[in-house]
């Protein structure tokens, strides 16, 4: 037997039941569910906003780009590790970006393979139109109760927890 893994003994308090084990598997599942739908939804406020203020340039993938890449200036690579960009080819937008003016790039000096990405003025204008939205949808969510319980403190720590197992899972493939 390895010695890191947990011993586990007839009758020992701390062993998970399988009914445990099962409930929380459920649990898990639903959490991927509901963690996919959830960016969907996302992307659809995003869309209807947008059409609701006749920009209808961008797709929501795009705008959610010009939202992670906020005010800083990162690599192709930091970008695409910041967010959740579902089904879509980052490079490809990022250059549609730059070709429509909403970002700017240029060669890195030290690393001429890496480009570096900041948004031009256009940039941050619709980023501050998907900030301005985000913060509408969090001050309802907030008078509604809905982030009280649990406190979304809470669940982002735990998010963040499986994020980390996730990444983890990851690294140890290769």
């Amino acid at each position: 037997m390895l010695s890191h893994m947990p011993q586990f003994e007839r009758g020992n308090a701390t062993r998970p039941a399988i009914s445990e084990i099962e409930d929380s598997t459920e649990a898990y599942l639903e959490s991927l569910q509901l963690l996919e739908r959830m960016h969907r939804l996302m992307l659809d406020l995003v869309k209807d906003e947008f059409e609701r203020l006749g920009r209808n340039d961008l797709t929501p993938v795009q705008a959610l780009i010009l939202y992670n890449l906020g005010e800083s200036e990162v690599s192709a690579g930091e970008l695409r590790s910041r967010g959740m960009y579902q089904g879509s080819n980052v490079s490809y937008n990022l250059k549609k970006l730059v070709t429509m003016g909403y970002v700017h790039h240029e060669r890195c000096d030290m690393d001429r393979r890496s480009v570096r990405v900041r948004l031009t003025d256009e940039g941050l204008e619709v980023r501050l139109l998907v900030h301005g939205l985000f913060l509408r949808h969090a001050e309802g969510l907030a008078m509604s109760g809905v982030l009280d319980d649990p406190p979304l403190e809470q669940v982002n720590l735990q998010n963040r927890r499986i994020e980390r197992f996730w990444s983890e899972q990851i690294r140890y493939i290769y």
